[in-house]
């Protein structure tokens, strides 16, 4: 299957590997890696994606090849099986099971949900990550789940508005997913930008945001 994947891809190019793929319980629910040591070219695969069909691991190892050798031309690209490993990815979160739910996330989760959505979100996993110097918080797709960084469950008790925009921020990723494009992923295009801006009083709400965080020393988070 690697071998077929592969030559898929770069049909111009010769398979030289001692190439596997290991299914193991070190991933949350469908992650995956792979590494490249010399010619040993090794797949890491958690166990749930062992009952998923032949076709969209197909596209798993592709995605994962691609992140190890890119494309030099996308217009001949041939993203049949990435395409519908993507479109699994996008719909996981209907199966995925919400066991998960912080009270002071799951409040924040609410009062943008019925805000700036309607309340036609579902309400994914939510819980607390580390305090981050990298990230304020993110959505995993496969295992439909916010993580926020634990620096707001202070900063949400003085300034609740800096926690809510970070929760609307991921939960417009859950909302609008992301776009595939020749074997890119592309999760902050325009219209995810023209979207954010809709939180109220974006600007203001945004340098607060960044003061608070300068006052505790963290200058580099980013959204996830």
């Amino acid at each position: 299957m690697i071998e077929e994947a592969f030559t898929r891809l770069y049909p111009d190019r010769e398979f030289d590997f001692n190439a596997r793929i290991k299914y193991t319980d070190r991933f949350n629910a469908y992650g995956a890696n792979v590494k490249l040591r010399g010619d040993n070219l090794e797949f890491g695969l958690s166990k749930s994606w062992r009952t998923i069909s032949r076709e969209i691991r197909m596209g798993l190892l592709q995605e994962l090849m691609l992140k190890l050798w890119k494309r030099r031309s996308k217009k001949d690209l041939d993203t049949t099986y990435i395409d519908l490993y993507n479109s699994f990815v996008k719909n996981l979160h209907i199966a995925i099971p919400k066991t998960k739910s912080d009270p002071l996330l799951s409040e924040s989760f609410d009062r943008i949900n019925e805000r700036y959505f309607l309340g036609f979100v579902e309400k994914p996993n939510l819980v607390w990550g580390m305090p981050s110097k990298s990230s304020l918080g993110s959505y995993d797709y496969k295992t439909d789940t916010i993580r926020i960084s634990r620096v707001f469950e202070k900063l949400a008790g003085k300034d609740p508005a800096l926690l809510d925009l970070v929760m609307y921020h991921e939960m417009l990723h859950k909302a609008h997913k992301f776009k595939h494009n020749g074997g890119n992923n592309r999760y902050h295009d325009r219209k995810f930008r023209t979207a954010e801006k809709a939180f109220e009083d974006y600007d203001e709400v945004d340098m607060r945001l960044k003061k608070a965080l300068r006052s505790r020393g963290l200058k580099s988070l980013l959204f996830g």
